[in-house]
């Protein structure tokens, strides 16, 4: 038995990826023999929350109780550099496996009460391979008596055919970001990106900028996607797109990993919410009992 358990395979054309049982885990996806994702062997734990799903917070929580619907929550600190709990509670929880075909699975969680997250819902993933790349759709029920509140996120590094990420050209279509604290816990600020450092709206090298930030104010299409683009140094792009239904953005370079993940791989995290959501009530989706929301998010390698 392999530590994220059993792996789910699919496929379309020259596109291959892996999903695993623990989490609901992305973890590798190929297109023509190339990376999209930096992800982990089969035998390996991950670790950076490589690939995962996160829910029914991203990023990070302050210590501390908050109340909702009349109900107290205590997040327990497992980001002990920054006194937070990070990343929800689902990512290493093993999914049921719904359906499964050539280019599509299906994987869901109900995520009974707990201390850190006092309410009944139920979480549901679809992975599927098409002519578009790879679209993850995340179905999130309210299974309980009383309205919840949460996010969702998800933590994929995009890969590079170089060694490191340096002469990579990044685009994040954002016209803002959130301002944080030492703990990396909002301040209540979002400030204009336009002739900051921080601003990638135009494609610019990552070289010598060290990124752990959340965009926010998406530039979208007339379809209601906001895309980000990579392209490493060899001239290989990756694009990660979202819905409407995530207006964060995450950006990662890496650089607090362990030795030899060190910025060979970029972040890009799609988000609901901003970090300490749940606190602050900044953004967070509320379901009503028996409600449903559904959200969807792309890498396509062009």
């Amino acid at each position: 038995m392999l530590p994220s358990g059993e792996q789910i395979a699919i496929a379309h054309g020259d596109q291959r990826a892996v999903v695993t049982e623990v989490g609901a885990t992305l973890r590798t996806y190929v297109k023509g023999g190339l990376s999209v994702i930096e992800g982990f062997a089969g035998e390996e734990v991950p670790t950076g929350a490589r690939g995962q799903l996160l829910f029914p917070w991203p990023n990070r929580i302050g210590e501390g109780e908050w109340t909702f619907s009349g109900r107290s929550a205590r997040p327990s600190v497992d980001d002990l550099a920054h006194a937070t709990a990070i990343h929800g509670l689902v990512r290493w929880r093993p999914f049921r496996i719904e359906a499964v075909n050539q280019n599509r699975c299906v994987m869901s969680l109900l995520l009974h009460p707990s201390p850190a997250y006092p309410f009944l819902s139920e979480v549901s993933v679809a992975y599927h391979l098409g002519s578009l790349g790879l679209t993850v759709t995340t179905t999130v029920t309210n299974r309980d008596g009383v309205p919840l509140p949460f996010g969702v996120g998800f933590h994929p590094y995009l890969a590079v055919t170089t060694p490191t990420i340096e002469g990579s050209l990044l685009e994040v279509p954002a016209k803002s970001y959130v301002a944080v604290d030492e703990r990396q816990l909002p301040t209540g600020e979002i400030l204009p990106l336009a002739g900051h450092q921080l601003d990638f709206s135009a494609r610019k090298s990552v070289s010598g900028h060290e990124l752990d930030v959340t965009y926010t104010d998406l530039v979208r299409d007339d379809s209601g996607l906001a895309v980000a683009t990579l392209q490493d140094a060899e001239g290989g792009e990756i694009d990660l797109s979202v819905d409407r239904n995530f207006p964060y953005l995450q950006v990662y370079t890496g650089d607090g990993l362990e030795k030899g993940r060190r910025r060979t791989s970029v972040a890009i995290e799609p988000m609901t919410c901003p970090p300490d959501a749940l606190r602050s009530g900044k953004d967070v989706v509320i379901l009503e009992p028996g409600q449903h929301w559904a959200g969807s998010w792309r890498l396509r390698r062009r």
